[in-house]
C-alpha cells in the first residue's frame, strides 16, 4: 500500500494522489487537518510495527511499501491554532507528527524523502559544500552579521543578491542603494550574500534515476515571484547535457534524496552553477507550465514498490 501524508490541497500531494488513483493503486491519504481523529501506535524492535487509527479504517504500517510525505507544521493547523498552544489538541497533534516522522526514519519502505535527508536544506552554506563536491560551480558567498563585511563583499563583487541562510523559503533579492538603511539589521539576523551570476535558470527534477529539466527565462531576481515584480516568465521543457544529468543524479544520491529539485543556472560562457537542492520540490509549478508528467513519474516510483 502507498501512504501519503500532508494536506489534501497541497498541490504536489494532490497531483500525486490523482496520479495514483488513475493507476488504480491501493493508497491511503492522511490529511493533517483530520489529525484530531487519528491515533498512532508504534513498536520498534527487531521489526518496526505500527498502526494508524482513522475514523473508519486502521492502517497497518507494515503493509506500507511507499510513503510520500509533505507535512506542514502541525502547530499551524486551523483547529490546533484555535485550541491554543499547550491544549490537548495541540499536544496530540505534536505527538502524532513526531511519531510519523520517527516512523519515516526507521521504516524499510520507500520514503520520499526521509526527514534526515531533507535536513541538508536547513543550512544553505552546508548544502553548498556538498554541491561543490559533485563538480558544480557555486557563487562566492558570505554569511555574516557584520554590516561592514556585507558592504565590503558588495563593493568587491558589485552585483550581489541576498537570501535566507536557512531552509525556510525566502525571496531572493538584488542589493541596491535602497537597502543601505537596513544594513544595521544584519547584526540581528545572519544573512547570506552571494555574487550575482548572470545566465539562464534551469530546474532539474531528479525522480529516482530519471532527470527532467525545465528552462526558465525571466528577468526577475527570483522567478518564483516574477508576477510580484511585474516581470514576465517563460518555462519550457528542455534537456541539459548528459554530464549535467549525471551530476544531478550523483548529487541527489549523495544527499539520499529519491526526489529532488535542483536549481541551476548556465552562464553565457557555458558554466553551470548550482544554487541549491530542494528536498521536497513544489514540482507542479513546472508541470503546469511544461506539461511534463512529473506527478505520474513520482506515482510510478511509488508503484514500483508494490
Amino acid at each position: 500500500m502507498i501512504l501519503l501524508w500532508g494536506l489534501h490541497d497541497d498541490s504536489p500531494l494532490e497531483a500525486v494522489s490523482k496520479a495514483i488513483h488513475r493507476k488504480g493503486l491501493p493508497m491511503v491519504f492522511l490529511d493533517q487537518r483530520d489529525v484530531g481523529s487519528m491515533e498512532i501506535e508504534l513498536s520498534i524492535g527487531a521489526r518496526v510495527r505500527g498502526i494508524v487509527r482513522l475514523k473508519n479504517q486502521i492502517v497497518d504500517l507494515e503493509t506500507v511499501t511507499a510513503f510520500y510525505l509533505r507535512p506542514h507544521d502541525s502547530r499551524r493547523l486551523p483547529d490546533v491554532l484555535q485550541a491554543g498552544e499547550g491544549s490537548a489538541s495541540w499536544r496530540h497533534a505534536i505527538r502524532f507528527e513526531d511519531s510519523m516522522l520517527s516512523w519515516s526514519e526507521v521504516t524499510r519502505c520507500l520514503v520520499i524523502n526521509r526527514p534526515s535527508a531533507m535536513a541538508s536544506n536547513s543550512s544553505k552554506p552546508y548544502q553548498s559544500l556538498r554541491i561543490g563536491v559533485h563538480g558544480f560551480k557555486t557563487p562566492e558567498t558570505l554569511v555574516t552579521t557584520s554590516p561592514e563585511a556585507a558592504r565590503d563583499f558588495w563593493k568587491m563583487h558589485e552585483k550581489v543578491i541576498y537570501k535566507s541562510v536557512s531552509g525556510i523559503r525566502s525571496i531572493v533579492s538584488r542589493l541596491t542603494n535602497d537597502h543601505l538603511g537596513r544594513f544595521q539589521d544584519i547584526t540581528n539576523c545572519p544573512t547570506q550574500f552571494q555574487r550575482y551570476i548572470s545566465g539562464v535558470d534551469h530546474r532539474v527534477h531528479v525522480i529516482g534515476k530519471e532527470v527532467v529539466a525545465s528552462k526558465v527565462v525571466s528577468e526577475a531576481n527570483d522567478y518564483r515571484y516574477a508576477s510580484r515584480e511585474g516581470r514576465t516568465i517563460k518555462i519550457e521543457a528542455t534537456r541539459v547535457p548528459d554530464k549535467i544529468e549525471h551530476m544531478c543524479r550523483s548529487l541527489a544520491s549523495d544527499l539520499d534524496l529519491t526526489v529532488a529539485g535542483v536549481d541551476l543556472r548556465v552562464t553565457p560562457d557555458g558554466d553551470w552553477y548550482c544554487f541549491e537542492v530542494n528536498p521536497s520540490p513544489g514540482f507542479t509549478f513546472y508541470e503546469a507550465a511544461t506539461g511534463q508528467p512529473l506527478a505520474e513519474k513520482i506515482a510510478s516510483l511509488l508503484e514500483n514498490t508494490l
